[in-house]
C-alpha cells in the first residue's frame, strides 16, 4: 500500500516525448519551481512481455498517485499499444475474456484515472501539446472532467512552451 503522493504521468511516449521531457526538466532543476514525484518511480511490470502484465503495474501506480496527468498530441487517440490481444494464449492474463483486453494502454489508464476521479481519490489534469485545448484530440473518458490546458503559446509570433499554465495546473 502506498500514500497518494506520486503525479501519474500518461501519453504517447513516442510522439510527445519531448514534451514528458520538458516536464521533468521543470521539475528537476533548479531554476523552476514545479515539484513532483513520479508514479513511474515506484516499480516496473514484472513481466514487460504481457501487456496485461504492465497494466497489473500501471493501475499499482496509478493507486499511488494524487494527480493523474495526461499529456494529449497528435497521436494520442490513435495509440493501440497495450491490446491484450497479443497474450490470449497466457493463461495467466488476467483480463483475458474481458473487455479490458481491448484497451490501449493510454486508455486503461483514462479508464483507471476516471474510475479514481469518481471516487474522489485523484485530481485529473489534461495537458495539450499544442496551443489550443482541442477536446477531440482527448480520450472520451476524460474529454468532460479535470483541467485542460494547452502547454504551448504564441509570443512574437513564435511557439513557445507555456510553463506558468502547467506550473497553475499541476498545483490545483
Amino acid at each position: 500500500m502506498y500514500y497518494r503522493t506520486r503525479t501519474y504521468i500518461a501519453g504517447d511516449w513516442d510522439g510527445d516525448s519531448d514534451v514528458i521531457e520538458q516536464i521533468h526538466k521543470w521539475n528537476e532543476g533548479d531554476r523552476w519551481s514545479l515539484s513532483f514525484s513520479d508514479a513511474h518511480d515506484l516499480m516496473q511490470a514484472r513481466d514487460p512481455s504481457l501487456n496485461c502484465s504492465i497494466k497489473k503495474s500501471l493501475s499499482e501506480r496509478l493507486n499511488a498517485s494524487k494527480r493523474f496527468v495526461l499529456i494529449v498530441g497528435s497521436g494520442t487517440n490513435s495509440r493501440r499499444a497495450g491490446m491484450c490481444r497479443y497474450c490470449k494464449q497466457d493463461s495467466n492474463c488476467q483480463y483475458k475474456s474481458n473487455w479490458h483486453e481491448n484497451l490501449s494502454f493510454i486508455e486503461y489508464e483514462c479508464y483507471r484515472a476516471y474510475k479514481l476521479y469518481s471516487e474522489g481519490k485523484i485530481d485529473v489534469v489534461v495537458l495539450y501539446n499544442a496551443t489550443i485545448c482541442d477536446k477531440k484530440r482527448c480520450p472520451p473518458t476524460l474529454r468532460e472532467i479535470g483541467t485542460h490546458v494547452a502547454m504551448k503559446e504564441y509570443v512574437n509570433y513564435r511557439t513557445q512552451w507555456s510553463y506558468e499554465a502547467v506550473k497553475k495546473a499541476l498545483q490545483n
